[in-house]
């Protein structure tokens, strides 16, 4: 939320997130079922989201272009955290 709170907190590991959302999919990594597999390394994931950005580690792929200076990044979290140091 846009207020910082974090009001819903995981029990599983004492983790707070601003969004019921946001804490209904971080659950998912303390589940012990992992669909998921790398065919490449064999590391599994909960999300595909998670698997996805993982195989960008072994095809080099980087979808993420700054504009501001062309650089490129293989995850949206890297990206972002790029754009608030051209603020």
């Amino acid at each position: 939320s846009h207020t910082g709170e974090r009001p819903f907190l995981c029990a599983e590991c004492g983790k707070s997130f601003g969004r019921s959302s946001s804490l209904a999919c971080h659950q998912r990594i303390h589940a012990p079922r992992k669909p998921y597999a790398c065919g490449t390394c064999g590391k599994a994931f909960t999300q595909l989201s998670s698997f996805q950005s993982h195989q960008r580690v072994h095809t080099g792929e980087r979808p993420y272009l700054c504009p501001q200076c062309g650089r490129m990044f293989s995850d949206p979290s890297s990206y972002r955290r790029h754009q608030r140091a051209h603020q």
